[in-house]
């Protein structure tokens, strides 16, 4: 599959129209999968709830292709243990979070692509364990607070 500029247009035009204001291109032909691995684009106000991968546990990573990711996180508690920023610019290129470690990731930049990868299979069911402590998606108001909360943690 070939990665060029004209996709990273179209898949970023489309994130901008998105209600979610972020989209992503799949490169696994079938949830089952074992390894899922997609491009995520991403725009600044597009709020990603926390959440962990667990039961079953899943690894995830992310590589930074243009933009920058501020990534989050957390212990169970809701407490921020770690806090990175992927940047091509700073150097900071990839991040790979552990099974079951609830984690957000946040679009620092206009139309920020990121590669992601994590293990499959892919079941809507049991992929994702929200975070409790966390804003909804629905509640718009009180996410976007949280976010500009978490982009406090960049020094």
């Amino acid at each position: 599959m070939l990665v060029d500029e004209e996709l990273l247009i179209e898949l970023q035009n489309k994130s901008m129209s998105s209600e979610r204001r972020r989209t992503n291109y799949n490169f696994h032909k079938q949830a089952s999968d074992p390894m899922q691995r997609m491009l995520n684009v991403l725009q600044p106000d597009s709020y990603v709830r926390p959440h962990k991968h667990e039961s079953p546990d899943k690894r995830e990573a992310f590589i930074i292709i243009e933009g920058r990711l501020l990534i989050v996180l957390f212990d169970n508690f809701g407490k921020v243990t770690q806090s990175a920023v992927l940047d091509r610019e700073q150097g900071v290129y990839v991040l790979e979070i552990e099974p079951a470690k609830y984690h957000t990731i946040i679009a620092l930049d206009e139309n920020t692509v990121v590669y992601e990868i994590k293990d499959g299979p892919y079941n809507p069911e049991d992929d994702k364990d929200f975070a409790p402590w966390a804003p909804s998606e629905s509640e718009q108001e009180a996410a976007q607070s949280y976010m500009f909360k978490l982009k406090q943690l960049i020094r």
